[in-house]
């Protein structure tokens, strides 16, 4: 049986990672000469992305043959192994960062924008919106992990863009994906959100908080529902999760059933928090509301909203 779709931008990734093939150094170089394999360019982790073909359409990864790889590729550019899609060609992300402005000067000029994928992603295709988050992660990753964490020498990219690996100390260094709790909390009809100091007006958005070492998901949510805004939660229903590109987390999103009622906002991280009913999230999700409106659909707080507000 297949997993159930996910209804969070940034997941159902098309691509297999083919995460057996990353050892193999043979496979790996003969598909990057492939000329049916794709590759996308990042430029200051923004990806190459083409206009919609039409108004009001949606926009295309700007995938280059691998010929062109060549001329984009200097001393240390990180290469990573995106997967195979489902007509059996490799899938590579590059980092050009060191070209001064790609889309204006050098061999790519004028094939198309490198966009922030925030900003594009209500204009992409689902399964291009997965892959970009990937590669996006990935290589934001790289960038920031040039150096060991043990000794302090510069690290090598291996296993196809999974690992990297110091060579004076031999430390193996993986990509990592921090776990972040999103909760919308819940009372009989009404639920609780909260506005962040730097949100626009009249925005609020359900609570959310990093995972800590040795916490439960369940135990996570209690703590930073009470820590923001001094509510007490019970039972927590797992509702979905979304790969989160910045830099690299994972929420995980949550229904909460509040126990308590009266709010004690942590100034330092909440500006507002009020209860809601379940009206007026209908208006907010139709655009009606009056004082507030809640977070686009790229974002899971929206799928969370928008569960409890349309459940009968």
């Amino acid at each position: 049986m297949p997993i159930r779709v996910n209804p969070n931008t940034f997941a159902n990734n098309p691509l297999d990672r083919a995460s057996d093939k990353r050892l193999d150094d043979g496979w790996l170089a003969a598909r990057m000469q492939d000329a049916d394999s794709m590759i996308v360019p990042l430029w200051q982790l923004k990806p190459l992305v083409l206009p919609p073909e039409r108004e009001g359409g949606l926009c295309d990864i700007g995938w280059l043959r691998s010929g062109m790889m060549a001329a984009l590729v200097s001393p240390n550019t990180v290469i990573v192994l995106l997967g195979i899609d489902s007509k059996d060609r490799a899938r590579f992300a590059l980092d050009i960062s060191h070209f001064a402005d790609p889309a204006n000067d050098g061999p790519l000029a004028g094939f198309g924008d490198f966009a922030e994928i925030r900003e594009i992603a209500g204009s992409l295709h689902e399964e291009d919106a997965a892959i970009l988050a990937q590669a996006k992660s990935m290589i934001d990753w790289h960038r920031r992990h040039t150096f060991c964490a043990n000794c302090g020498a510069r690290t090598e990219l291996a296993e196809a863009g999974y690992k990297r690996q110091c060579p004076e100390c031999g430390a193996e260094h993986f990509p990592r994906t921090d776990p972040v709790v999103i909760s919308l909390v819940v009372k009989d009809d009404r639920c609780l959100l909260g506005r962040g100091p730097h949100f626009p007006e009249k925005m609020f958005s359900a609570l959310a908080g990093f995972v800590e070492p040795g916490e439960s998901i369940e135990e996570a949510v209690a703590r930073e529902v009470k820590e923001e805004v001094g509510i007490d939660v019970g039972d927590v229903e797992y509702h979905s999760t979304q790969p989160w590109p910045y830099p690299s987390s994972l929420m995980i999103g949550c229904i909460a059933e509040a126990e308590t009622e009266e709010i004690t906002i942590d100034e330092t991280e909440i500006a507002d928090a009020q209860w809601f009913t379940r009206d007026e999230l209908k208006a907010a999700l139709n655009g009606n509301a009056e004082r507030l409106w809640v977070p686009p659909p790229f974002a899971i707080a929206h799928q969370l909203v928008k569960a409890w507000a349309e459940e009968t």
